[in-house]
């Protein structure tokens, strides 16, 4: 499973990657899992044409996007799209941020807080 890493470069500009996630072996299927950090997992519904100008995260969360699609616009120009099931590491949380256009809405998501110590298994 890919999950898209939005993070700050060491030129404080953000920028993403994508991460493939290793699923191992459980008793029904395979599964990845990670202990969620503290403070409230968040459900949101954004319209679409809202535009969220050049931001940082609040904390490093996991974004997964139910329904809707949107644009993240890095600080180094990139951009990434993502829509239903599209999953993102949010840590970009110095520099200029990034920007978040919702392109089809209302896009639903689902934020969830990550420890300060966690990291995507590369």
């Amino acid at each position: 499973m890919k999950i898209y890493r939005v993070y700050t470069g060491d030129d404080d500009l953000s920028r993403f990657e994508t991460v493939e996630v290793p699923f191992e072996p459980a008793y029904f299927g395979t599964l990845w899992q990670f202990e969620a950090g503290s403070g409230p997992v968040i459900f949101r519904e954004l319209p679409a044409g809202d535009t969220l100008d050049f931001h940082n995260p609040p904390r490093r969360q996991i974004v997964v996007t139910l329904s809707g699609s949107a644009e993240i616009e890095c600080g180094d120009g990139s951009r990434l799209r993502i829509g239903p099931g599209d999953i993102a590491l949010v840590e970009d949380l110095a520099g200029r941020g990034h920007l978040t256009r919702e392109i089809e809405g209302p896009r639903r998501s689902i934020n969830i807080p990550v420890p300060d110590d966690f990291e995507l298994t590369r």
